[in-house]
């Protein structure tokens, strides 16, 4: 690639465009979700190489209709502007049908001086998301409001030289895309792999030590409570309050948490205690049932209403019921016993979790399964560690590629393809 040391003006977003709007959630939230209809988009959909549609939710026409404010078109722009996402950007292609967005999801529609696809790439480059950040330290931890979006400047050069810039930089992303797809899919076959060790050593236990119902061990389930939060992670020694995102695929995330605002008392009696049982009641049908052994410090940590606690008898290990519970027979079985009216968020009821069989195992045996799944997937988490590091770089050198070409530090007109490091 030429690299050049022009400069570009700038211009603010709000003088590029004639809608900087989101939307709203529904009526009833989660609950109205459709298993097909008009695609709703969240925040989870939207990323740097494009839309994500594997768990896309869907509302009704009439829903539709009603929010016609936030519809989405093609050309339109859109960009996270709350939580962990904050700053994922892509553009609304052609081909997609008729979609909405809710409140985390900022509409930017451009006018004919801004072609989409520039704005989507100007937005994604270090110059914006460093923009972004700033705005976020010592300001708005809400997020990002629409003046904010508005005020954000990017590279303005003519319409012509975007559309170069745009060709130029689809050819180069769609060779890190390609490379960054490959490395996710292997990623899934190494999770596939630790799934299949954990299958057959508990079906080994359950010939050998048989079943018994997980209710014979469970003193009390716990279902918290969810206070209007911060948007933002409790700071220091603040109280939070658990997100269902603290548990995925078996791991405690303690750092998934909203801070408790000031001058709202916890409720002590659901503090996460280290060693506690965390299952998810709430979720998709793939996540919903979702376990992990809190771990880490989880002190003044409390416990949501999607998230139940089960407090076991002593004798039975925690992270015992928890990776039996990851098992596939398990996972068969809470996808087939989670209820709800829309396949796109379900719940588990706790009267299903103590239905669960379990191998009827002493304490050694208990401590010898947890032991053999960690040792059997030792290989495959150092590798799958691995690959999510050459996401990263793959992640980073997509951004300076994007950076280069919009700020002018790469001369479209004369670039050649690189070969990719």
């Amino acid at each position: 690639m030429t690299i050049t040391d022009s400069t570009r003006s700038t211009r603010r977003v709000k003088l590029l465009a004639t809608k900087i709007g989101s939307g709203k959630t529904p009526a009833g939230g989660a609950e109205t979700y459709l298993d097909s209809g008009v695609i709703f988009l969240r925040s989870q959909n939207i990323h740097f190489d494009g839309l994500r549609l594997d768990d896309v939710a869907y509302i009704d026409a009439d829903v539709h209709r009603e929010m016609r404010g936030t519809r989405v078109v093609p050309g339109d722009v859109l960009l996270n502007i709350t939580g962990a996402s904050l700053g994922r950007v892509t553009h609304f292609p052609d081909g997609v049908g008729e979609a909405n967005v809710n409140q985390h999801v900022c509409i930017i529609r451009p006018n004919d001086a801004l072609d989409s696809q520039y704005l989507s790439y100007a937005l994604s480059a270090r110059t914006s998301q460093g923009q972004i950040l700033s705005m976020q330290v010592g300001g708005n931890r809400d997020g990002l409001n629409f003046e904010q979006v508005g005020n954000l400047e990017i590279p303005f050069p003519g319409i012509e030289m975007q559309r170069r810039i745009v060709n130029l930089l689809d050819s180069e992303t769609a060779r890190i895309d390609r490379l960054a797809r490959l490395q996710r899919e292997a990623l899934e076959l190494l999770i596939e792999r630790e799934q299949a060790i954990r299958d057959g050593l508990v079906d080994r236990l359950v010939e050998k030590c048989g079943e018994i119902p997980l209710r014979r061990f469970v003193t009390r389930i716990d279902q918290g409570v969810s206070p209007q939060c911060e948007s933002f992670p409790r700071e220091g020694v603040e109280w939070g309050v658990l997100k269902l995102s603290s548990i995925k695929r078996g791991q405690f995330n303690a750092d998934e948490n909203k801070q408790l605002p000031s001058g709202v008392n916890p409720h002590a009696e659901y503090e996460i205690k280290p060693g506690d049982l965390l299952v998810t009641r709430a979720n998709t049908p793939q996540l919903v049932g979702d376990v992990a052994v809190a771990r880490g410090r989880v002190q003044r940590l409390l416990l949501p209403d999607l998230i139940y606690r089960i407090t076991l008898e002593s004798g039975v290990d925690s992270e015992y019921v928890a990776q039996v519970a990851l098992s596939g027979r398990i996972r068969t079985l809470i996808e087939s016993t989670a209820r709800g009216s829309s396949q796109s968020m379900v719940k588990l009821r706790g009267e299903d979790i103590q239905e669960w069989l379990i191998p009827a195992a002493n304490s050694s045996q208990q401590e010898a399964l947890v032991r053999d799944i960690e040792r059997g997937s030792a290989a495959t988490k150092a590798a799958a560690n691995t690959i999510r590091r050459q996401l990263d770089l793959l992640a980073e050198r997509r951004q300076a590629v994007i950076t280069a070409a919009v700020t002018g530090q790469l001369d479209v007109a004369t670039a050649h393809r690189s070969p990719m490091p």
